[in-house]
């Protein structure tokens, strides 16, 4: 078409009635006949000119899959891949892409259970429990977190098919009840999502390097080494390493034993993003990874093998991994933002940046996927002839965190990473949430523990707490409790305008508008200096008309000197 209007341009102009008066009327009619036959073949209309009709009725929602060969190869922009995983992360599953699991729970791949089919082929409470990704994860937009009426139910996928009737659906449990039968999560956001898993990962590294040079020095020593546990000024307690390369890990605080930081779900108990789409996608959409049920198996009895395959997967890693990072959104309303400036020195003053650290530094902003520490059947560094690697600081969408001299980059999540006491009002889980680590603590992590809530983006993801019990900001902070006590009493006991300010300060950590260029907004800002720029216009404007005046009055004075009998 374009071709076809730049060519008709060049063509010297014919008048329509000439034009039309060199045609014979058996050309015209060829000429509308090979137009309709065109318009047919093209339209799948009619199948009999050689051309493919067009699909009809019902299709997969996932046309095409990705290939981890293509990837490796460098066959793949990042572009693309971003663009297969959003595509991916709001698809709409359904049976034909493979979505549903009749014959397995959310936890294997041998059939435990007799397959469930329509119109028992989802469960809210074990699962399939979802169609889509975003579903769960589009407060306030694709990406973020959930309401209270997508909460889920971790760890309840080990039962077959939950109907509280003590069956076999409950595993023949009749004392199964909903406080019972998994533990109660709200969704949270995923913004940012890279950093955190990349500060998880260097802060792994840092915390084995400690634990390796007291193994070797105890070796070498031939007594035993007790060394401090502490990567970017956390301090994750201590262990002692003996001669025999045993390590006590007793004093171990806030981290598995395995010294791995798994900066993920509420428990702190997931290692990478990749670990998160692999168990999700099969947990709540019946989504099989490749990966972790085998290629060409077909796992959940569903009559479709290789679901998603290791490249989808990777691909809702990237897309997950650059979402934007949350920041900073102040009022313009003058008294708002005093209010919000002094709510974050009291935030600082009464200790709660202490766990909530308003920066992390990343050394190396560089993702790369995949994850060194992922578990048993998720894809490994063996598993790709190199890593894909991307700079958080200026790939993606944006707007990017900045470098700074050596290359690094403050991360201001407000997180430590690491799980707390946070006392017996948010001690509310009756079970154990399961360590996802082989060889674990079998009896779970202890239900008055929480991985610090990462505070960006926070006020823009209402309910708040674990369980999305929280409707305002003050509610989630009089919940503190434990290591957490010192800095609730402190905040109680402030004036009510002390309070309000800290609740301000909080609010305005969002995530950003989706056409924002920078990670701060602040309109204030922006009209001081509007107004002042007004005001220099005016004053040169001001100048510009005084000089005018100026010249015209000398003039006139210069005309009536002259001329005195002259009017004006």
């Amino acid at each position: 078409m374009v071709t076809f209007l730049s060519n008709h341009k060049l063509r010297p102009k014919i008048h329509r009635s000439s034009y039309f008066s060199n045609l014979s009327l058996t050309t015209v009619f060829a000429f509308i006949l090979l137009m309709t036959l065109t318009i047919n073949c093209a339209s799948g209309i009619n199948d009999s000119y050689g051309v493919k009709n067009s699909p009809i009725g019902d299709q997969p929602t996932v046309g095409k899959h990705v290939s981890q060969i293509a990837i490796d190869s460098g066959n793949i922009e990042l572009d693309q891949l971003i663009e297969h995983g959003s595509l991916l992360f709001s698809a709409q599953f359904n049976s034909l892409d493979g979505a549903g699991r009749p014959e397995t729970t959310g936890v294997g791949d041998s059939p435990f259970r007799s397959p469930r089919v329509m119109p028992d082929n989802f469960n809210r409470i074990s699962g399939p429990d979802a169609n889509a990704c975003v579903a769960c994860h589009n407060v306030p937009v694709v990406g973020g977190g959930g309401d209270n009426v997508t909460n889920v139910f971790v760890d309840s996928e080990v039962h077959p098919f939950v109907n509280f009737d003590g069956g076999e659906g409950d595993g023949f449990d009749d004392a199964l009840t909903l406080k019972t039968v998994g533990v109660e999560r709200n969704s949270v956001g995923l913004f940012g999502a890279g950093f955190i898993e990349m500060l998880a990962r260097e802060m792994t590294f840092d915390l084995h390097k400690i634990r390796d040079d007291a193994i070797n020095k105890a070796r070498s020593s031939g007594s035993d080494i007790e060394v401090k546990l502490i990567t970017k000024d956390v301090d994750f307690g201590k262990i002692t390493a003996r001669p025999d390369g045993t390590i006590d890990t007793s004093f171990i605080d806030g981290v598995d034993d395995d010294l791995i930081i798994k900066p993920f779900q509420q428990k702190g108990v997931i290692v990478s993003l990749r670990e998160f789409a692999v168990k999700a996608t099969n947990n709540h959409h019946g989504m099989q990874a490749s990966e972790r049920f085998r290629d060409g198996i077909d796992a959940d009895g569903d009559g479709m093998a290789d679901e998603l395959t290791r490249g989808d997967i990777t691909a809702l890693v990237v897309f997950m991994a650059t979402l934007p990072v949350p920041g900073s959104v102040l009022s313009n309303d003058p008294y708002v933002r005093t209010a919000s400036v002094h709510g974050e020195t009291i935030f600082n003053e009464i200790g709660c940046n202490t766990c909530h650290k308003p920066y992390l530094r990343l050394d190396n902003p560089i993702f790369t996927e995949p994850n060194p520490f992922n578990p048993p059947g998720k894809l490994k560094l063996s598993d790709v002839s190199a890593p894909f690697a991307i700079d958080l600081t200026q790939e993606g969408p944006g707007p990017f965190l900045k470098k700074d001299d050596q290359g690094g980059v403050l991360v201001p999540a407000f997180t430590d990473l690491k799980r707390h006491d946070m006392g017996p009002a948010l001690d509310t889980d009756e079970i154990r949430q399961k360590r996802q680590i082989p060889g674990g603590d079998q009896l779970g992590i202890a239900t008055e523990e929480w991985l610090t809530r990462k505070l960006w983006g926070v006020a823009s993801e209402p309910p708040f707490l674990h369980h999305g019990r929280a409707t305002l900001i003050s509610e989630a902070i009089l919940l503190h409790g434990g290591e957490a006590e010192q800095q609730r009493v402190a905040f109680e006991n402030l004036s009510e305008y002390d309070q309000a300010a800290v609740v301000e300060f909080i609010k305005t950590l969002q995530i950003l508008p989706e056409d924002s260029n920078t990670t701060i907004i602040d309109p204030g800002s922006s009209s001081k200096k509007l107004k002042k720029a007004g005001s220099v216009t005016l004053s040169i404007l001001g100048g510009i008309l005084g000089g005018v005046f100026f010249v015209l009055t000398v003039a006139v004075g210069l005309i009536l000197y002259r001329n005195p009998a002259r009017k004006i």
